[in-house]
């Protein structure tokens, strides 16, 4: 049996930093991937490296314009350029762990009890390691819904299959209004494909700011996309090379043909080879690892980082979780999910969509005297020079101290923008210092001049 003084299950942003930290110390380490198409993680992968790499492109090509013949040629060459990109990444990602002097072991882990692990490997053999200490980092697997033919179409994707999907559907139908179905509904909408939409819940991303979420709901649907609220798929069925979706609304049912379905209905922590339950260690009642504030699980000497432990699912957020982790390990123990500040996150529509802190509503709910502010983007110099004037800023502040508690971007370059109210928030900066400084002209962060001074 192999001994190590750590063992990482997972490749992800989380576990393979924490991998080359601990190994650039001396300490013998040990990375497990099940799949060499997996080195460096989800996002690299099948997220959001590549996913990004579809919005850029898709972007591009709606201006190109053209039949849809055009788009589809376009696209087929964008996917083959998406797998040579994942490809690079994934090697470069491998080399790096290597170089560092971790042991990266491609094969798929279990449990055997708190300090054993039986990694698989492909051929079928199977290897006992001994770990002192075991840190999780298997991320997130989609979520299928039991819906009558569903899982046996071959039409219908998750995200991941999705963007290798090489013919451009004329016609997709995503299931599930949350993010990354809307970012997939912009994406091919952009690409040409007709999109439709069905989520369940009357409200439009209800986690948003009312205001910011109308503006997005009022622009998708100008774009073309079509958005059932309050609506269900009970059943698909494949015929004559097309996916038949039986779709229950509010005025009744109806059948709609297409060529792809998306099925994008959240993910879940990914724990079901693992069997976490053999070294003792708890869940949450989501099923997720259920950790500490320094990411300890109920085991000691084991720790989980990144989706599977139940936070927000983000690369950044993994990233800063093996921050955590190395502080309990190697630093004073002073990181912690609780000082980590806000979290700032973009959903990559055209515009996109990009928020930190509290909404109106939350804030005044909370007790705050509130201030906002709120800008068009019709009247921001560089967007229109980027012909990008859809969309809004609107910020939340604190009546009484001047602070900001809340930003909600929807417009061109707002995942870049966003960050500036991170560092605001978290530095205990007022707004009326961002209204007040000097930028660059002519940028989309300028218009915090204007934004700013309209606080009301």
């Amino acid at each position: 049996m192999k001994e190590y003084g750590n063992i990482i299950i997972g490749f992800g942003k989380g576990g393979k930093t924490l991998a080359g930290a601990l190994a650039s110390k001396g300490e013998k380490t040990a990375l497990i991937e099940r799949s060499d198409k997996m080195y460096g993680g989800t996002c690299i992968n099948v997220a959001c490296i590549p996913s990004k790499f579809l919005e850029n492109n898709a972007r591009m090509s709606a201006a190109e314009g053209g039949s849809f013949q055009d788009k589809a040629d376009r696209y087929r060459k964008v996917i083959e350029e998406k797998r040579q990109l994942t490809a690079e990444l994934r090697q470069k990602n491998y080399n790096k762990a290597v170089g560092a002097g971790v042991e990266v072991l491609t094969g798929t882990a279990a449990f055997l009890d708190d300090h054993r692990i039986l990694v698989t490997y492909p051929e079928g053999n199977t290897e006992e390691l001994y770990g002192k200490r075991i840190f999780i980092n298997t991320g997130g697997t989609p979520f299928v819904p039991p819906i009558t033919g569903l899982k046996e179409s071959r039409y219908a994707y998750t995200s991941e299959g999705m963007m290798e999907l090489e013919e451009l559907p004329e016609k997709l139908l995503i299931i599930g209004g949350g993010y990354i179905g809307l970012e997939f509904a912009s994406y091919y909408t952009n690409f040409g494909s007709q999109v439709t939409i069905v989520q369940d819940g009357e409200a439009f991303i209800p986690r948003e700011d009312e205001e910011v979420s109308a503006a997005v709901l009022e622009h998708m649907t100008a774009a073309g996309m079509r958005i059932l609220r309050k609506a269900a798929v009970t059943a698909v069925r494949d015929e004559n090379g097309k996916a038949i979706a039986s779709i229950k609304t509010e005025g009744g049912e109806e059948e709609l043909s297409v060529d792809a379905i998306l099925v994008a209905t959240g993910r879940r922590p990914n724990l079901a080879e693992l069997h976490p339950e053999r070294a003792g260690i708890e869940l949450t009642q989501r099923g997720a690892v259920k950790t500490d504030e320094g990411l300890r699980t109920s085991v000691p000497h084991i720790w989980a980082m990144g989706d599977v432990a139940g936070g927000l699912q983000f690369t950044y957020i993994s990233l800063d979780d093996s921050r955590i982790v190395k502080s309990q390990i190697l630093g004073d123990g002073s990181r912690t999910t609780a000082n980590r500040g806000a979290v700032p996150y973009s959903v990559f529509l055209d515009p996109p969509l990009s928020r930190v802190g509290m909404t109106e509503t939350e804030a005044r709910k909370a007790g705050y005297e509130v201030k906002t502010a709120r800008l068009q983007m019709a009247a921001v110099p560089k967007a229109r020079v980027l012909k990008a004037t859809a969309g809004m800023m609107k910020a939340v502040i604190d009546g009484k101290t001047g602070l900001i508690l809340g930003a909600h971007l929807y417009c061109a370059e707002s995942y870049e923008i966003i960050n500036l109210f991170k560092l605001a928030m978290d530095a205990g900066i007022p707004y009326t210092v961002l209204r007040d400084n000097i930028y660059t002209h002519p940028t989309m962060s300028e218009a915090l001049n204007d934004l700013f001074a309209a606080v009301n």
